[in-house]
């Protein structure tokens, strides 16, 4: 008699694992991302926690309706479950125990309460809103700093880097890919060029977010074969599908999770490893670049003999941390002119120039032409070309003053053009090299 075997469960056909997959992912449609929520769905439901629609129970029973995090509205909880939440959610501040993370080292000197309300105060204005003398008063100011420090001194410094050919090469890639891949290449090529990939040294990734700079960066170094040279990754967010996971060589990346206003770099002991530092961003976000500046420069244990940093967002910059305060104050500028500013950067890469109020009621008089739409107050004083170029121009101005306060501390620094326009409108980079060079602890 032969002997009996276990029956072989039949293999999942794709259309089996497909809908398998639909039944088991939320159906919360996610319009900024224009695609279905990826969440697993609650047992008996199809929508995941986060999206799950009131329920008769949650209407007759506050307690089991689900309202934004306080810490951060980005995610939901139950409100019968917010006090225990709030004792466990990764958004909130949590008491440090390492060295290297020191409270608010960075965040630049605190501003005394009038300073700060009228800070405050003025986040509130609407450029709609400004009189005619303040409003142009603004702007001539910014356009006579830039003529006298910035107009055609910018130079292109279009490169590529070797090890990106193979993935450039993909004609399959979308646009979005292969804008950030060029970009990538180009910050590797700049520093192939100025001789940074060298040995005994530790490349710092400020704001590294998913990490694709960090990868193949820390590819180059493995191909180059450079003894004792690593790639630290600096974030304040722990974040999924990290591209410097899919390293071979993973010893050659250390991610550490700090806000950049809190680090200090001198402690971290990763940096003890090597002879020098070398700071790197790909779009650092308004205030992290002053953060990242004040992190470099503050601590006189830890120098950094190189820095490049992709420009980005001046409409998050703040009075507080912004390092060039010194300059612009010395040209004439206000705290409040400052806050005016960064509200017209934005003029720069806005595209239409039209607010998203402005879009939705547009589309909706597209949608709906019987209906009769209100006319909307003319509230710009500028044509849109006027505008994209004020923007610009306020950011280069911002940018000069970071320049300033580099170059006080020890620094040559410039503004370049790394790839062109059609690749980003945010294309310029920081870029400075230290005067004086230091060798780090292990090295003195």
């Amino acid at each position: 008699m032969d002997d009996a075997s276990p029956a072989k469960k039949p293999k999942m056909t794709k259309d089996i694992q497909h809908d398998t997959q639909a039944a088991a992912s939320c159906a919360h449609w996610v319009h900024r991302k224009k695609r279905f929520c990826k969440m697993t769905v609650n047992k008996g439901s199809l929508f995941c926690g986060a999206h799950e629609p009131p329920t008769e129970e949650s209407l007759e029973n506050s307690d089991a309706e689900r309202i934004p995090c306080p810490l951060d509205p980005k995610h939901t909880v139950f409100k019968r479950k917010l006090a225990k939440h709030l004792t466990i959610c990764n958004a909130r501040e949590q008491a440090s125990t390492v060295p290297y993370i020191v409270r608010n080292i960075n965040a630049g000197e605190e501003l005394e309460f009038d300073s700060q309300q009228e800070i405050d105060n003025c986040d509130k204005l609407k450029l709609h809103e400004l009189e005619d003398a303040e409003f142009y008063g603004v702007i001539e100011k910014v356009k006579q700093l830039y003529d006298t420090h910035i107009a055609g001194k910018i130079e292109e410094m279009h490169l590529q880097h070797a090890s990106l050919e193979e993935p450039l090469s993909h004609e399959e890639y979308g646009l979005e890919t292969r804008k950030h891949l060029l970009q990538t290449s180009a910050l590797l090529g700049i520093l192939e060029h100025d001789n940074q990939l060298s040995e005994n040294t530790s490349y710092i990734e400020f704001g590294a977010g998913k990490g694709q700079l960090a990868f193949y960066l820390a590819t180059a170094l493995d191909s180059q074969q450079l003894v004792n040279a690593q790639v630290v990754l600096v974030d304040r967010l722990s974040l999924r599908h990290k591209k410097d996971n899919k390293l071979t060589k993973k010893e050659l990346v250390q991610r550490i999770r700090a806000d950049i206003a809190d680090l200090k770099m001198s402690e971290l002991p990763e940096l003890q490893r090597t002879q020098r530092n070398v700071a790197l961003s790909k779009h650092l976000c308004g205030a992290a670049t002053d953060l990242t500046l004040r992190c470099i420069l503050g601590d006189a244990s830890c120098s950094t003999d190189y820095v490049l940093i992709a420009l980005c967002c001046h409409h998050r910059c703040s009075w507080r941390s912004y390092v060039g305060k010194a300059w612009l104050q010395a040209a004439g500028l206000t705290p409040r002119q400052f806050v005016i500013m960064t509200k017209m950067v934005s003029w720069a890469v806005c595209g239409t120039g039209l607010s998203r109020e402005r879009r939705k009621a547009m589309a909706e008089a597209e949608a709906y032409p019987q209906k009769e739409q209100p006319q909307p107050e003319p509230t710009q004083r500028l044509n849109r070309e006027e505008r994209e170029l004020i923007g610009y121009q306020c950011k280069r101005v911002l940018d000069y003053g970071r320049l300033e306060h580099l170059r006080a501390n020890g620094y040559e620094a410039s503004l370049k053009f790394f790839v062109p326009r059609d690749v980003t409108l945010e294309n310029v980079i920081l870029l400075a090299r230290r005067v004086n060079l230091k060798c780090n602890k292990n090295n003195s």
